[in-house]
């Protein structure tokens, strides 16, 4: 149960006081287990435990191992270089476990003092128990040690979100970056522009400061997120808070994903109750007032019951003038296992983002005004965005006797948002600016329902992997749109204000004029989907694969001239790929691939709805690219693209509340990424972007053909470097540059390029504590970060620390 007070001085008591009941409750549970544990296992090796690591890498599952079990694990990298696993599931003591996990690999484990040596299985017998001896002219490698409490590095090695299977990413002819989980805690991540700084060819949109909104080589979007999986496309921030990994894929995903899928999309992973019991607390405090609580409990009930509890408090303030942040959430989950062939994980969050709708400033004579970066304009006290989220999801995943599997994912949510903005919406012309004002609110429910069936089969010498699914969803929204209206004057929709003094405090009353959303959309869709991975020889892969969506629209328009249309599309998104590694630790890969996006909910408020507009958007991506392992913990990748767009909704250049359509766009880069290790205690994560894209017609004098697509700086570059000092003490330093671009498609206003220098010290100060500083624009540069058009522009931050604490017990 969430209790929340509507007066604002108890918030910070009421979850300082259920944080501490938590706290509290799961330590004694903690603590009564452990104590019982130690009184019935005094040696580690009888301990019978749960665990659930995929198939894969086998040194990625013995790490998981590691972790899950408490103890440590010595081996070569290089003997464990490219094998792999089937996995682990069921409860396993610690011989057991390891045993099940080397089934085929040519390896077997020693017991030694310091913990389990993993070496090659004609060795082993060499090898004493009492240490890593060698006799028989057998030679022992140099080995390396992982201890239980290793965090891992930032590599990524599979992901079930490309193919909806458990598969290597170098076997995935696409290009995709997952943030991980300890890249997320490192830069201290806790949004999705965050994530994305050091990810190759995506770029961080303004959002007109009330949602999350990405540039994908060269297509902005505000719909294309999903979470495990599950369309999750309402307008508004979403935080890190309880989110394990962020994979970002590129390129149109309509096969796997069906609407949406455009330029690419960004999937977060959750954070799931498992058998690795974790009880975190995370408090953090810096530069404009930041204050933020974290806290992460997960509990093992028995060997069939895992529980998890995620939540947030965040109140801090802005460099820009009086613009301020408060979330919280908290998101349980519970994780359920029958059988050892059964898992049903249940989940609920409840999370409410309240924050100053900040759009910026304007810009003067084709570059962003010179002023102050913390100047408002408008009236940030009648600028805020607000939004509730309460959502519930399911998993159900069954594998049979006879190598099926069975996965069903349910998602229920329910969105209320409202946001109210007062904003420059002209360039500066002599020494003056006009303002505009309106407001938004939505409401959105969401019922989504996913089951796939996977099996693996063999037709004389070609394996194949076969996926098919159905997905059902309805999606209903209603949307009203309100005209400020300045000094209450029914021609006042814009007000001039000098440039020395931008905010305005006249009154505003807001109606709802003809041509403003009263909108009611109801969305209905049901899709089909078939695809085989084969595997034609052991360098030879493919990937085929083809979506089909029903997706029916009944918009109702319910102020001036009623209007009700309804619209059916029946959309076909097909996939194809071909993998060639020469060599197990390469992969070259070539795809086609479509993605179809029609349009319904929060895209239609700002543009006048017809039949043409309803008409979905396509994608075609044609994309090769390569792959390379250089080391199981360490991979480099390479890609060129090229992307057409057509029937394009595109923001007016000087009227951020209108948008019209374009006929195409195309779009084409080259990236390159590099993500892992490089030694044992030197991490590192970036890469390189070139992109061009320009507008394939003419549709107004604002969107001329050849034109420049906005928001698409032709070269990006990202590298964050953490290296270890001591196992006790990190430093990091990150590098973002970006070149010039246009901050609209009628190219008239150019955002300068920029160099940002990111810096962190990390301190392990117990085996309980760490403390971590993170300091953003090291040099205070004075860049700027995001635009929306013309004259809505963000500045980047100053500099800035951020001071973090984590307790674990």
């Amino acid at each position: 149960m969430i209790l929340i007070y509507k007066k604002e001085q108890n918030e910070f008591k009421l979850y300082l006081h259920f944080w501490l009941n938590c706290f509290v409750l799961l330590s004694c549970f903690f603590l009564n287990n452990a104590f019982a544990q130690v009184l019935e296992n005094k040696h580690a090796e009888v301990i019978v435990q749960t665990y659930n690591i995929p198939a894969g890498l086998l040194q990625d599952a013995l790490n998981q191992f590691s972790r899950q079990a408490g103890i440590d694990l010595i081996y070569d990298p290089a003997l464990l270089k490219g094998a792999k696993t089937q996995g682990l599931e069921g409860s396993f003591d610690i011989p057991s476990g390891l045993n099940f996990l080397l089934i085929g690999s040519g390896l077997r484990f020693v017991q030694q003092t310091e913990g389990y040596e993993i070496v090659a299985a004609q060795s082993a017998e060499g090898l004493e128990v009492s240490g890593a001896q060698s006799s028989g002219g057998v030679t022992v490698l140099p080995t390396i040690q992982i201890s239980a409490g290793n965090t891992g590095n930032y590599a990524a090695t599979s992901s079930v979100t490309a193919t909806k299977t458990n598969t290597l990413l170098r076997d995935v002819p696409q290009s995709i970056t997952v943030v991980t989980e300890e890249l997320i805690k490192d830069q201290a991540i806790q949004s999705l522009g965050d994530a994305v700084r050091y990810v190759p060819g995506v770029g961080v949109s303004q959002g007109e400061g009330n949602r999350d909104a990405l540039v994908f080589r060269g297509n902005r979007s505000t719909g294309d997120f999903f979470i495990d999986g599950v369309r999750d496309d309402v307008q508004f921030f979403r935080d890190i808070y309880n989110i394990e990994r962020v994979e970002v894929l590129k390129g149109a995903n309509g096969m796997i994903f069906g609407r949406g899928g455009s330029g690419g999309v960004v999937n977060r992973v959750t954070k799931q109750a498992n058998w690795d019991p974790v009880r975190e607390f995370s408090f953090q405090g810096g530069s404009f007032n930041k204050k933020r609580m974290t806290a992460d409990f997960g509990h093992v009930l028995n060997d069939k019951v895992a529980f998890r509890v995620n939540g947030l408090f965040e109140d801090s303030d802005s460099f820009r003038d009086d613009v301020v942040l408060r979330r919280r959430g908290v998101s349980p989950t519970v994780t359920i296992k029958p059988t050892k062939r059964t898992k049903v994980v249940l989940n609920m969050e409840r999370f409410h983002d309240d924050r100053t709708a900040d759009r910026g400033i304007p810009s003067f004579l084709g570059r962003p005004a010179d002023v102050k970066k913390s100047q408002f304009f408008g009236d940030p006290n009648r600028s805020h965005a607000d939004v509730e989220v309460l959502a519930f999801n399911s998993l159900i995943e069954h594998h049979f006797d006879f190598g099926m599997t069975l996965r069903n994912r349910t998602n229920y949510a329910q969105y209320d948002k409202f946001y109210q903005n007062v904003f420059a919406n002209s360039p500066v012309f002599a020494d003056r600016v006009s303002l505009g004002a309106y407001n938004d609110t939505s409401d959105r429910e969401n019922v989504f329902n996913q089951t796939d069936l996977l099996y693996s089969l063999n037709t004389g010498p070609i394996s194949h992997t076969l996926l098919a699914g159905v997905e059902i969803g309805q999606q209903i929204t209603s949307n009203i749109r309100k005209t400020g209206l300045f000094n209450n004057d029914p021609r006042g929709t814009s007000f001039r204000v000098p440039l020395s003094n931008p905010v305005t405090n006249v009154p505003i009353s807001f109606i709802t004029q003809d041509s403003d959303a009263d909108n009611r959309s109801v969305v209905d869709i049901t899709s089909l989907y078939i695809q085989d991975q084969i595997e034609l020889l052991p360098q030879l892969q493919a990937i085929a694969g083809v979506r089909y969506d029903l997706f029916e629209v009944n918009f109702q328009k319910r102020n001036g001239e009623s209007t009700q249309i309804k619209t059916t599309d029946h959309l076909i998104s097909p996939r194809f790929g071909l993998i060639y590694k020469p060599i197990e630790p390469v992969s070259f890969y070539a795809s086609f691939s479509q993605a179809f996006v029609p349009r319904a909910g929060e895209q239609l408020t700002s543009i006048i709805v017809t039949r043409a507009t309803l008409k979905p958007e396509k994608f075609t991506t044609w994309e090769a690219g390569v792959k390379w392992d250089i080391y199981p913990s360490l991979a480099l990748t390479g890609a060129v693209y090229r992307l057409d767009r057509t029937n394009v909704i595109t923001i007016d250049p000087n009227d951020s509340s209108r948008t019209f359509l374009t006929k195409g766009q195309r779009t084409e880069g080259v990236e390159i990424g590099l993500s892992g290790q490089l030694t044992s205690n030197w991490s590192v994560m970036g890469g390189y972007a070139y992109q061009e894209g320009e507008l394939t017609s003419t549709q107004s004098s604002d969107a001329q053909k050849g034109a420049t697509v906005a928001e698409l700086p032709r070269n990006t570059f990202s590298m964050w470097s953490r290296y270890d000092i001591t196992p006790r003490i990190g430093a990091a330093f990150g590098v973002i540059y970006r070149s010039s671009m246009f901050a609209a498609v009628d190219n008239t206003v150019r955002i300068p390029d920029f160099t940002r220098v990111d810096a962190a010290l990390f301190a392990q100060l117990t085996r309980q504590v760490r403390a971590q500083i993170n300091i953003e624009n090291l040099f205070d540069t004075h860049y700027f970060a995001s635009v929306h058009n013309n004259n809505n522009i963000s500045p980047g931050s100053p500099f800035a620390v951020r001071a973090t604490l984590v307790a674990n017990f």
